[in-house]
Protein backbone atom coordinates (compact mmCIF):
# COMPACT_ATOMS: atom_id res chain seq x y z
CA UNK A 1 0.00 0.00 0.00
CA UNK A 2 1.31 3.46 -0.91
CA UNK A 3 1.60 5.99 1.90
CA UNK A 4 0.44 9.37 0.54
CA UNK A 5 1.04 11.78 3.44
CA UNK A 6 1.76 15.11 1.78
CA UNK A 7 -1.49 17.02 2.17
CA UNK A 8 -4.21 17.50 4.74
CA UNK A 9 -6.68 15.41 2.70
CA UNK A 10 -4.16 12.57 2.55
CA UNK A 11 -3.62 12.70 6.30
CA UNK A 12 -7.40 12.40 6.62
CA UNK A 13 -7.37 9.50 4.16
CA UNK A 14 -4.75 7.73 6.26
CA UNK A 15 -6.90 8.35 9.34
CA UNK A 16 -9.85 6.74 7.57
CA UNK A 17 -7.73 3.63 6.86
CA UNK A 18 -6.82 3.40 10.56
CA UNK A 19 -9.91 4.76 12.38
CA UNK A 20 -8.86 3.10 15.63
CA UNK A 21 -5.36 4.52 15.41
CA UNK A 22 -2.02 2.76 15.05
CA UNK A 23 -0.47 -0.01 17.05
CA UNK A 24 3.16 0.94 17.86
CA UNK A 25 4.38 -1.87 15.58
CA UNK A 26 2.23 -0.58 12.70
CA UNK A 27 3.46 2.96 13.24
CA UNK A 28 7.10 1.83 13.16
CA UNK A 29 6.57 -0.12 9.92
CA UNK A 30 4.91 2.88 8.21
CA UNK A 31 7.65 5.24 9.48
CA UNK A 32 10.34 2.93 8.07
CA UNK A 33 8.66 2.97 4.65
CA UNK A 34 9.11 6.75 4.53
CA UNK A 35 12.49 6.88 6.31
CA UNK A 36 14.14 8.50 3.28
CA UNK A 37 11.90 11.51 3.92
CA UNK A 38 12.75 12.17 7.60
CA UNK A 39 10.79 15.42 7.81
CA UNK A 40 7.66 13.64 6.61
CA UNK A 41 8.27 10.80 9.08
CA UNK A 42 8.60 13.36 11.89
CA UNK A 43 5.35 15.06 10.84
CA UNK A 44 3.68 11.62 10.88
CA UNK A 45 4.96 11.01 14.41
CA UNK A 46 3.81 14.40 15.67
CA UNK A 47 0.41 14.04 13.91
CA UNK A 48 -0.31 10.68 15.55
CA UNK A 49 0.84 12.08 18.89
CA UNK A 50 -1.32 15.22 18.58
CA UNK A 51 -4.40 13.24 17.47
CA UNK A 52 -3.79 10.52 20.11
CA UNK A 53 -3.74 7.94 17.31
CA UNK A 54 -0.82 5.96 18.72
CA UNK A 55 0.41 5.14 22.21
CA UNK A 56 4.04 5.86 21.46
CA UNK A 57 6.47 3.66 23.33
CA UNK A 58 10.20 2.91 23.33
CA UNK A 59 9.94 1.14 19.96
CA UNK A 60 8.31 4.07 18.15
CA UNK A 61 10.60 6.63 19.74
CA UNK A 62 13.75 4.67 18.85
CA UNK A 63 12.52 4.09 15.29
CA UNK A 64 12.09 7.84 14.88
CA UNK A 65 15.45 8.56 16.56
CA UNK A 66 17.19 6.32 14.02
CA UNK A 67 15.39 7.96 11.08
CA UNK A 68 16.32 11.44 12.29
CA UNK A 69 19.90 10.49 13.24
CA UNK A 70 20.69 8.95 9.85
CA UNK A 71 19.52 12.25 8.31
CA UNK A 72 21.77 14.17 10.74
CA UNK A 73 18.77 16.00 12.23
CA UNK A 74 20.60 16.22 15.55
CA UNK A 75 18.35 18.56 17.56
CA UNK A 76 15.14 16.68 16.70
CA UNK A 77 16.76 13.30 17.37
CA UNK A 78 18.11 14.40 20.76
CA UNK A 79 14.73 15.79 21.78
CA UNK A 80 13.14 12.39 21.07
CA UNK A 81 15.95 10.57 22.92
CA UNK A 82 15.25 12.64 26.03
CA UNK A 83 11.55 11.81 25.69
CA UNK A 84 12.40 8.13 25.18
CA UNK A 85 14.41 8.12 28.41
CA UNK A 86 11.40 9.58 30.23
CA UNK A 87 8.83 7.13 28.79
CA UNK A 88 10.93 3.98 29.31
CA UNK A 89 9.74 1.85 32.21
CA UNK A 90 11.41 1.95 35.60
CA UNK A 91 13.61 -1.06 36.37
CA UNK A 92 15.71 -1.58 39.47
CA UNK A 93 18.27 -3.56 37.45
CA UNK A 94 18.61 -1.46 34.28
CA UNK A 95 18.69 2.35 34.13
CA UNK A 96 16.38 4.19 31.75
CA UNK A 97 19.21 5.31 29.40
CA UNK A 98 20.44 1.71 29.15
CA UNK A 99 16.92 0.57 28.22
CA UNK A 100 16.92 3.14 25.43
CA UNK A 101 20.35 1.88 24.37
CA UNK A 102 19.10 -1.72 24.22
CA UNK A 103 16.11 -0.64 22.13
CA UNK A 104 18.31 1.37 19.76
CA UNK A 105 20.55 -1.67 19.30
CA UNK A 106 17.56 -3.92 18.47
CA UNK A 107 16.16 -1.45 15.92
CA UNK A 108 19.54 -0.42 14.48
CA UNK A 109 19.69 -2.71 11.43
CA UNK A 110 16.01 -2.57 10.41
CA UNK A 111 16.25 1.23 10.42
CA UNK A 112 19.49 1.28 8.42
CA UNK A 113 20.94 3.58 11.06
CA UNK A 114 24.44 4.92 11.69
CA UNK A 115 26.75 4.84 14.78
CA UNK A 116 26.12 8.59 15.17
CA UNK A 117 22.86 7.69 16.94
CA UNK A 118 24.80 6.38 19.94
CA UNK A 119 26.79 9.61 20.18
CA UNK A 120 23.47 11.41 20.49
CA UNK A 121 22.38 9.06 23.28
CA UNK A 122 25.63 9.63 25.20
CA UNK A 123 25.26 13.41 24.77
CA UNK A 124 21.68 13.18 26.09
CA UNK A 125 22.97 11.30 29.15
CA UNK A 126 25.53 14.03 29.79
CA UNK A 127 22.91 16.76 29.39
CA UNK A 128 20.83 15.07 32.09
CA UNK A 129 23.94 14.34 34.22
CA UNK A 130 23.55 10.55 33.96
CA UNK A 131 27.33 10.01 33.89
CA UNK A 132 27.36 6.37 35.00
CA UNK A 133 24.91 5.44 32.25
CA UNK A 134 27.04 7.25 29.65
CA UNK A 135 30.16 5.38 30.81
CA UNK A 136 28.35 2.03 30.65
CA UNK A 137 27.02 2.77 27.14
CA UNK A 138 30.57 3.47 25.93
CA UNK A 139 31.75 0.20 27.46
CA UNK A 140 28.98 -1.79 25.76
CA UNK A 141 29.59 -0.07 22.42
CA UNK A 142 33.28 -0.91 22.52
CA UNK A 143 32.44 -4.54 23.34
CA UNK A 144 30.46 -4.54 20.06
CA UNK A 145 33.34 -3.08 18.09
CA UNK A 146 31.87 0.43 17.94
CA UNK A 147 33.57 3.55 19.25
CA UNK A 148 31.87 6.93 19.74
CA UNK A 149 33.38 9.97 18.08
CA UNK A 150 36.41 11.54 19.77
CA UNK A 151 34.40 14.71 20.51
CA UNK A 152 31.77 12.67 22.37
CA UNK A 153 34.44 10.86 24.36
CA UNK A 154 36.10 14.18 25.21
CA UNK A 155 32.81 15.52 26.54
CA UNK A 156 32.44 12.43 28.72
CA UNK A 157 36.03 12.73 29.98
CA UNK A 158 35.34 16.37 30.93
CA UNK A 159 32.25 15.35 32.91
CA UNK A 160 34.15 12.58 34.69
CA UNK A 161 36.95 15.02 35.55
CA UNK A 162 34.51 17.56 36.97
CA UNK A 163 32.68 15.02 39.08
CA UNK A 164 35.49 12.64 40.08
CA UNK A 165 38.82 14.45 39.65
CA UNK A 166 41.95 14.10 37.52
CA UNK A 167 43.01 10.60 38.59
CA UNK A 168 39.60 9.17 37.69
CA UNK A 169 39.81 11.03 34.38
CA UNK A 170 43.13 9.38 33.54
CA UNK A 171 41.68 5.94 34.18
CA UNK A 172 38.60 6.65 32.14
CA UNK A 173 40.48 8.12 29.19
CA UNK A 174 42.49 4.90 29.02
CA UNK A 175 39.28 2.86 28.98
CA UNK A 176 37.32 5.13 26.64
CA UNK A 177 40.08 5.20 24.03
CA UNK A 178 41.17 1.59 24.57
CA UNK A 179 44.72 2.42 25.64
CA UNK A 180 45.11 -0.01 28.52
CA UNK A 181 47.39 -3.05 28.23
CA UNK A 182 46.27 -5.73 25.77
CA UNK A 183 43.38 -3.56 24.59
CA UNK A 184 45.68 -1.55 22.30
CA UNK A 185 46.59 -4.50 20.03
CA UNK A 186 43.10 -5.97 20.24
CA UNK A 187 41.45 -2.69 19.26
CA UNK A 188 43.85 -2.24 16.33
CA UNK A 189 42.77 -5.65 14.96
CA UNK A 190 39.10 -4.76 15.37
CA UNK A 191 39.50 -1.40 13.65
CA UNK A 192 38.86 0.76 16.73
CA UNK A 193 41.20 3.58 15.78
CA UNK A 194 39.72 6.53 17.69
CA UNK A 195 42.62 8.20 19.47
CA UNK A 196 42.73 11.04 21.99
CA UNK A 197 43.38 14.47 20.50
CA UNK A 198 44.71 17.72 21.94
CA UNK A 199 41.31 18.49 23.50
CA UNK A 200 41.39 15.14 25.35
CA UNK A 201 44.75 16.00 26.89
CA UNK A 202 43.67 19.57 27.63
CA UNK A 203 40.71 18.22 29.59
CA UNK A 204 43.05 16.00 31.61
CA UNK A 205 45.49 18.84 32.28
CA UNK A 206 42.66 21.09 33.39
CA UNK A 207 41.40 18.40 35.78
CA UNK A 208 44.82 17.94 37.38
CA UNK A 209 45.40 21.70 37.52
CA UNK A 210 42.12 22.18 39.37
CA UNK A 211 43.18 19.41 41.76
CA UNK A 212 46.47 21.26 42.36
CA UNK A 213 48.56 18.40 40.93
CA UNK A 214 51.18 20.31 38.93
CA UNK A 215 53.40 17.27 38.37
CA UNK A 216 50.48 15.44 36.78
CA UNK A 217 49.84 18.41 34.48
CA UNK A 218 53.45 18.11 33.29
CA UNK A 219 53.09 14.34 32.84
CA UNK A 220 50.03 14.72 30.63
CA UNK A 221 51.84 17.41 28.63
CA UNK A 222 54.70 15.00 27.93
CA UNK A 223 52.31 12.19 26.98
CA UNK A 224 50.83 14.33 24.22
CA UNK A 225 54.02 13.92 22.17
CA UNK A 226 53.64 10.15 22.15
CA UNK A 227 50.24 10.49 20.50
CA UNK A 228 51.43 12.91 17.81
CA UNK A 229 49.33 15.65 19.42
CA UNK A 230 50.59 19.20 19.18
CA UNK A 231 49.74 21.53 22.09
CA UNK A 232 47.50 24.45 21.21
CA UNK A 233 47.24 27.85 22.90
CA UNK A 234 45.00 26.49 25.66
CA UNK A 235 47.45 23.64 26.36
CA UNK A 236 50.24 26.17 26.90
CA UNK A 237 47.97 28.32 29.09
CA UNK A 238 47.19 25.37 31.36
CA UNK A 239 50.83 24.40 31.92
CA UNK A 240 51.85 28.05 32.34
CA UNK A 241 49.05 28.47 34.89
CA UNK A 242 50.35 25.45 36.80
CA UNK A 243 53.85 26.97 36.84
CA UNK A 244 52.53 30.42 37.83
CA UNK A 245 50.59 28.86 40.69
CA UNK A 246 53.90 27.71 42.17
CA UNK A 247 55.76 30.93 41.31
CA UNK A 248 57.89 29.15 38.66
CA UNK A 249 57.83 32.16 36.35
CA UNK A 250 61.08 31.33 34.52
CA UNK A 251 59.58 28.07 33.33
CA UNK A 252 56.33 29.83 32.42
CA UNK A 253 58.30 32.39 30.40
CA UNK A 254 60.17 29.55 28.72
CA UNK A 255 56.85 28.13 27.53
CA UNK A 256 55.80 31.57 26.32
CA UNK A 257 58.95 31.82 24.22
CA UNK A 258 58.30 28.32 22.87
CA UNK A 259 54.85 29.46 21.79
CA UNK A 260 56.42 32.33 19.87
CA UNK A 261 58.97 30.08 18.16
CA UNK A 262 56.27 27.57 17.17
CA UNK A 263 53.94 30.42 16.14
CA UNK A 264 51.18 29.31 18.49
CA UNK A 265 48.87 32.30 18.83
CA UNK A 266 48.31 33.47 22.41
CA UNK A 267 44.78 34.41 23.44
CA UNK A 268 43.38 36.41 26.36
CA UNK A 269 43.64 33.32 28.63
CA UNK A 270 47.37 32.99 27.95
CA UNK A 271 48.08 36.68 28.49
CA UNK A 272 46.01 36.78 31.68
CA UNK A 273 47.87 33.72 32.97
CA UNK A 274 51.24 35.45 32.59
CA UNK A 275 49.99 38.80 33.89
CA UNK A 276 48.42 37.11 36.94
CA UNK A 277 51.60 35.13 37.59
CA UNK A 278 53.85 38.19 37.65
CA UNK A 279 51.33 40.21 39.69
CA UNK A 280 51.24 37.42 42.26
CA UNK A 281 54.99 37.74 42.92
CA UNK A 282 54.94 41.56 42.73
CA UNK A 283 56.84 41.93 39.44
CA UNK A 284 54.56 44.65 38.11
CA UNK A 285 56.91 45.83 35.35
CA UNK A 286 56.83 42.37 33.75
CA UNK A 287 53.07 42.24 34.17
CA UNK A 288 52.74 45.61 32.44
CA UNK A 289 55.00 44.40 29.60
CA UNK A 290 52.59 41.55 28.88
CA UNK A 291 49.62 43.91 29.21
CA UNK A 292 51.12 46.28 26.61
CA UNK A 293 52.02 43.40 24.29
CA UNK A 294 48.47 42.17 24.64
CA UNK A 295 47.12 45.48 23.36
CA UNK A 296 49.66 45.71 20.54
CA UNK A 297 48.65 42.24 19.31
CA UNK A 298 44.99 43.16 19.24
CA UNK A 299 43.96 40.91 22.15
CA UNK A 300 41.23 42.64 24.14
CA UNK A 301 41.68 42.82 27.91
CA UNK A 302 39.10 41.15 30.14
CA UNK A 303 37.88 41.86 33.67
CA UNK A 304 40.47 39.35 34.93
CA UNK A 305 43.27 41.38 33.31
CA UNK A 306 42.33 44.50 35.29
CA UNK A 307 41.74 42.55 38.49
CA UNK A 308 45.21 40.99 38.34
CA UNK A 309 46.88 44.37 37.73
CA UNK A 310 44.87 46.19 40.39
CA UNK A 311 45.49 43.51 43.04
CA UNK A 312 49.16 43.38 42.04
CA UNK A 313 49.67 47.13 42.44
CA UNK A 314 47.76 47.20 45.72
CA UNK A 315 49.84 44.32 47.08
CA UNK A 316 53.02 46.35 46.51
CA UNK A 317 51.43 49.50 47.94
CA UNK A 318 51.11 51.37 44.62
CA UNK A 319 47.48 52.48 44.80
CA UNK A 320 48.04 55.31 42.30
CA UNK A 321 48.90 52.84 39.54
CA UNK A 322 45.96 50.66 40.55
CA UNK A 323 43.64 53.64 40.12
CA UNK A 324 45.09 54.38 36.70
CA UNK A 325 44.45 50.78 35.65
CA UNK A 326 40.81 50.90 36.72
CA UNK A 327 39.91 54.38 35.52
CA UNK A 328 36.33 54.31 36.92
CA UNK A 329 35.67 56.37 40.04
CA UNK A 330 33.38 53.97 41.93
CA UNK A 331 35.60 50.96 41.26
CA UNK A 332 38.70 53.01 42.04
CA UNK A 333 37.22 54.02 45.39
CA UNK A 334 36.64 50.34 46.16
CA UNK A 335 40.27 49.66 45.24
CA UNK A 336 41.42 52.32 47.71
CA UNK A 337 39.26 50.84 50.47
CA UNK A 338 40.35 47.30 49.60
CA UNK A 339 44.00 48.29 49.53
CA UNK A 340 43.74 49.80 53.01
CA UNK A 341 41.78 46.87 54.49
CA UNK A 342 43.46 43.92 52.76
CA UNK A 343 47.02 45.06 52.16
CA UNK A 344 47.58 47.74 54.84
CA UNK A 345 48.20 50.33 52.13
CA UNK A 346 48.60 53.96 53.23
CA UNK A 347 46.90 56.12 50.59
CA UNK A 348 48.91 58.97 49.08
CA UNK A 349 47.69 62.53 48.56
CA UNK A 350 47.68 61.89 44.80
CA UNK A 351 45.31 58.92 45.32
CA UNK A 352 42.83 61.16 47.14
CA UNK A 353 43.25 63.88 44.53
CA UNK A 354 42.46 61.53 41.64
CA UNK A 355 39.34 60.22 43.37
CA UNK A 356 38.04 63.64 44.48
CA UNK A 357 38.47 65.02 40.96
CA UNK A 358 36.63 62.03 39.52
CA UNK A 359 33.74 62.38 41.95
CA UNK A 360 33.44 66.10 41.23
CA UNK A 361 33.37 65.43 37.47
CA UNK A 362 30.52 62.99 38.02
CA UNK A 363 28.63 65.54 40.15
CA UNK A 364 28.93 63.48 43.34
CA UNK A 365 30.00 66.44 45.45
CA UNK A 366 28.80 65.16 48.83
CA UNK A 367 30.94 62.02 48.46
CA UNK A 368 33.84 64.20 47.31
CA UNK A 369 33.50 66.38 50.43
CA UNK A 370 33.53 63.31 52.70
CA UNK A 371 36.65 62.02 50.96
CA UNK A 372 38.28 65.44 51.29
CA UNK A 373 37.57 65.41 55.03
CA UNK A 374 39.19 61.96 55.24
CA UNK A 375 42.14 63.29 53.25
CA UNK A 376 42.64 66.22 55.64
CA UNK A 377 42.37 63.81 58.58
CA UNK A 378 45.29 61.85 57.06
CA UNK A 379 47.39 65.02 57.02
CA UNK A 380 47.00 66.03 53.35
CA UNK A 381 45.90 69.61 52.64
CA UNK A 382 43.74 70.27 49.56
CA UNK A 383 45.75 71.72 46.68
CA UNK A 384 44.71 74.00 43.83
CA UNK A 385 43.73 71.00 41.67
CA UNK A 386 41.20 69.90 44.28
CA UNK A 387 39.83 73.42 44.73
CA UNK A 388 39.47 73.71 40.97
CA UNK A 389 37.59 70.39 40.79
CA UNK A 390 35.11 71.49 43.49
CA UNK A 391 34.61 74.91 41.85
CA UNK A 392 33.87 73.31 38.47
CA UNK A 393 31.53 70.82 40.10
CA UNK A 394 29.46 73.49 41.85
CA UNK A 395 29.32 75.62 38.70
CA UNK A 396 27.92 72.63 36.77
CA UNK A 397 25.22 72.35 39.43
CA UNK A 398 24.44 76.05 39.10
CA UNK A 399 25.63 76.86 42.62
CA UNK A 400 27.71 79.99 41.89
CA UNK A 401 27.51 81.13 45.51
CA UNK A 402 29.47 78.17 46.89
CA UNK A 403 31.84 78.32 43.88
CA UNK A 404 32.65 81.93 44.70
CA UNK A 405 33.33 81.09 48.37
CA UNK A 406 35.76 78.40 47.24
CA UNK A 407 37.50 80.81 44.83
CA UNK A 408 38.16 83.22 47.72
CA UNK A 409 39.36 80.35 49.93
CA UNK A 410 41.65 79.15 47.13
CA UNK A 411 43.11 82.68 46.74
CA UNK A 412 43.78 82.89 50.46
CA UNK A 413 45.52 79.50 50.33
CA UNK A 414 47.67 80.70 47.46
CA UNK A 415 48.64 83.83 49.41
CA UNK A 416 49.54 81.73 52.45
CA UNK A 417 51.69 79.46 50.24
CA UNK A 418 53.59 82.47 48.88
CA UNK A 419 54.21 83.83 52.37
CA UNK A 420 55.82 80.58 53.55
Amino acid sequence: MAIPLRSKSRWNHLHSLYPDGFHPNDFSQIALRIKNNPQLALRFFLWTERKSLCTHNLLTHCTMVHILARARLKAQAQALIRTAIRVSEEDSLVSKPLKVFESLVKTYRPCGSAPFVFDLLIEACLQTKKIDSAVEIVRMLRSRGISPKVGTLNSLVSWVLRSRGGCAGTSFIGRFFGLEGEEVECNAKRGLRVRPNVHSFNALMQGFYQDGLVEKVETVWNEMVGFDCFPNGYSYSLLMAAYCEEGRMEEAEGLWEEMRVKEVEADVVGYNTMIGGFCKIGEMEKAEEFSREMGLNGVESSCATYEYLVDGYCSVGDVDSALLVQGKVYEALQILRGGVENFGVVPKGTSYEALIKGLCEEGRLEEALKLQAEMVGKGFDPNLEIYGAFIDGYIKQGNEEVAEVLRKEMSETQMQEKEK
